[in-house]
């Protein structure tokens, strides 16, 4: 039903949605630097994992948007402070926990908790207020009543969107963690690069 709805869209209009949206997912933010600080201190898996986490992250988003409670969440600013703050607590932890694991056996750097490392990725999005707020503003503009259910339009979208953003971010993983391999991990200097990025990002959280 979904699918047939997005068939009603102009083929111009869903390529521009498209493409649009590939300019804003390779556009590096905070899901991104994320991503690849997981891969620099994990490796190429642990980077594409934390991708995936992060994607999971918006489709509680797109969900969210989809039932209309992104609108009610984003028309109570003490609830969004909430989250943003709690997104930034979980981003200082992360960068202690960093910190402070010295360093670690290159033989160990394959070896990755799974699930672990995609709950950091659905945390770090979910506990940021910001996708809920683009999804709000960038998808119903390319939605149109004629085409069908508005709602199916967005969900619709929103999928599209969040599956290129996941595989973009995972890519960007993977580079990170080949990156990492390059650095090497003597004396815990990728644990410490990982820790300065996860904390530049719950400041940068904070500061927007």
């Amino acid at each position: 039903m979904i699918w047939e709805t997005l068939a009603n869209i102009p083929a111009a209009q869903l390529m521009t949605f498209i493409l649009g949206g590939l300019v804003l997912n390779f556009a590096p933010g905070q899901d991104v630097f994320f991503a690849s600080a997981c891969g620099i201190q994990g490796g190429p898996k642990a980077g594409m994992l934390a991708g995936l986490g992060v994607g999971l992250g918006v489709s509680m988003h797109l969900t969210m948007a989809t039932v209309g409670l992104g609108a009610v969440v984003a028309a109570h600013p003490e609830a969004l402070l909430a989250i943003k703050y709690a997104g930034a607590a979980y981003l200082l932890w992360l960068a202690y926990k960093s910190w402070t694991a010295g360093p670690v056996d290159p033989s160990a750097r394959g070896s990755v908790r799974v699930w672990n490392i995609i709950r950091r990725g659905f945390l770090s999005n979910a506990l940021n207020p910001k996708p809920v707020l683009f999804l709000l503003a960038f998808l119903p503009q390319f939605t149109n009543p004629a085409w069908g259910p508005i709602w199916q339009q967005i969900l619709g979208l929103g999928l599209i969107f969040t599956v290129t953003g996941t595989i973009v971010t995972m890519g960007y993983g993977v580079v990170g963690g080949l990156a990492g391999q390059v650095i090497g991990r003597r004396l815990g200097l990728v644990n410490r690069i990982a820790a300065v990025m996860y904390a530049g990002l719950a400041m940068r959280l904070v500061a927007k």
